[in-house]
């Protein structure tokens, strides 16, 4: 980012604001198409297509169509660590990691049927769940790291955080199957507090 006697200039913010919404784009359109038409099925040229832009373009933001699901998953796991991250600090674990695990969780709510699809699409695909098991290791390791600093415990010499980590994403796990099977019409928002009343006891006893 540039800067010019401590301002950040119009010309950078534009272009920044401006990549974004192109990802954005692309990000969306890669996902429906994704969804409706299944991973093996879709094209480059047609997600390019579908986001009005070119081949080229798409390949200057992402190295292939599985890569932007790979990171719509990094972008759910920054927001759950940032919402850990900004909860008061005399909340109980089990209150913080519920509010962290919904955002993703309230994002796919909001947008009913959409987010479903792309929910099922990765759950479904055998290489798009790999790499979403993958990733849930990565905030794993961020969330205990994050817990950790909360609570004023050593990440790498003590279970807690790792465990409570752990714990709260298994939590997050189970609301997306049991959100997405099949004939399901559970509510996200119910089936997180369920979840999390569960485990609510070994969070905060420690």
């Amino acid at each position: 980012m540039e800067y010019h006697e401590g301002v950040t200039t119009p010309r950078t913010t534009l272009a920044e604001r401006k990549r974004r919404l192109v990802s954005d784009e692309l990000t969306e359109s890669a996902l429906q198409l994704l969804a409706l038409k299944g991973f093996d099925a879709v094209t480059v040229d047609e997600i390019a297509a579908s986001a009005g832009v070119s081949k080229r373009t798409f390949f200057r933001y992402f190295a292939s169509k599985e890569d932007v699901v790979v990171q719509f998953l990094a972008d759910m796991g920054t927001g759950i660590r940032a919402e850990l991250a900004a909860r008061p600090a005399d909340e109980p674990p089990s209150v913080a990691l519920r509010h962290a695990v919904w955002v993703p969780l309230g994002a796919c709510a909001d947008h009913g049927e959409r987010a479903l699809r792309v929910v099922r699409l990765i759950l479904r695909t055998p290489a798009l769940l790999a790499r979403f098991l993958e990733r849930q290791a990565r905030w794993r390791d961020d969330l205990a790291r994050e817990l950790a600093g909360r609570l004023g415990r050593d990440a790498e010499q003590d279970l807690y955080p790792r465990l409570a980590a752990g714990m709260a994403l298994d939590a997050f796990d189970a609301v997306l199957h049991h959100w997405s099977a099949d004939g399901s019409t559970e509510n996200p928002a119910e089936l997180t507090d369920r979840a999390f009343a569960v485990i609510a006891p070994a969070l905060d006893g420690s």
